[in-house]
């Protein structure tokens, strides 16, 4: 391992992105310049390249390497800003394992580089952080939420299980930050919580009301349009969905009918970054390859990528 000095640079340059992404619809731009962070399942490691440059070891930004055991299979990622951390990762494993770890501290980061980990099981899927709030969610397949509530909001080593809900096939959390909600997608639905409480007293209520994707459709991934505010987009088992928020009516449209995509998310110049499973080899939810729709696609010879982020710190 190494110490953390060029993640400082590279966050400035991530600054790139405009903070209207996240205050409605950012005017068109080039997709020149952002990070992505991906989960690679056969090293099993998370990896954040730069989009413009060749994936090779060499340039690696940074990364996180659990080994295997109950953290093997990494399954989500999402870099987040702190006020108290500044920048953390926020991962979980197929294998059960949920943890978080605070990016600028080194280059190359392990097990013992956890600020906090912890073991939702039920084969995880995906985590999201509530900011100003500091509690976590995770996702777990086999059919629930499990919340994570710390003693103070900078607190991370704190952080204890508070309460678990029903979400049959939970696959994907992302809050949403225009209507300070949580959204969930798992089989067949998109659901969304209240956040309410502080500490260990928060809980996730749900009211009623949901988007409806089939009753045998199961949703995978669940990830923000960085260029409106009002979108999310998110994959189901027979195609990706472009959700509508505008108004509170939260509407859905189906943008595409490709089948096996385990991750989609759009930048603010509108370019869509995207993993879609080949359907070959030991993992066939993988593949060795993060498509990039106005830019150059960007292959590991060996690796499985499940999931693909892009960076941007207007996103928090």
């Amino acid at each position: 391992m190494q110490r953390r000095t060029v993640l400082r640079g590279l966050a400035a340059g991530a600054v790139a992105a405009p903070a209207a992404a996240l205050l409605g619809q950012a005017p068109a731009q080039a997709a020149t310049s952002y990070y992505v962070a991906t989960t690679e399942q056969v090293r099993n490691k998370v990896l954040v390249f730069h989009k413009n440059k060749s994936w090779t070891d060499a340039n690696v930004h940074w990364s996180f390497s659990p080994g295997g055991g109950a953290w093997a299979n990494l399954s989500d990622v999402k870099i987040r800003s702190t006020q108290a951390q500044g920048w953390i990762a926020l991962m979980v494993a197929s294998g059960g394992r949920a943890g978080i770890v605070d990016i600028d501290s080194e280059k190359h980061t392990e097990l013992n580089d956890l600020a906090w980990s912890a073991t939702p099981g039920g084969n995880p899927h995906a985590i999201e952080r509530i900011p100003g709030n500091g509690s976590v969610v995770v996702a777990s397949s086999h059919g629930y939420l499990t919340l994570y509530a710390p003693t103070s909001v900078g607190n991370l080593g704190s952080l204890a299980k508070v309460q678990t809900v029903s979400l049959p096939g939970a696959h994907g959390v992302l809050w949403d930050p225009t209507f300070k909600i949580l959204w969930a997608i798992g089989k067949g639905k998109l659901v969304h919580y209240a956040v309410e409480g502080s500490y260990r007293n928060t809980r996730l209520r749900y009211y009623g009301g949901s988007v409806s994707l089939g009753s045998s459709n199961l949703g995978h991934d669940l990830q923000p349009d960085y260029g409106n505010a009002y979108k999310l987009v998110c994959t189901a088992t027979d195609g990706v969905y472009e959700i509508n928020t505008a108004g509170g009516s939260f509407t859905k449209r189906k943008i595409s009918s490709e089948t096996r995509v385990k991750s989609y998310v759009r930048h603010s110049s509108g370019e869509v970054v995207s993993v879609r499973a080949d359907n070959t080899g030991a993992r066939t939810w993988g593949s060795p390859t993060v498509r990039f729709s106005q830019s150059p696609d960007r292959t590991r010879s060996g690796a499985e990528f499940y999931k693909a982020r892009i960076w941007t710190p207007d996103f928090q």
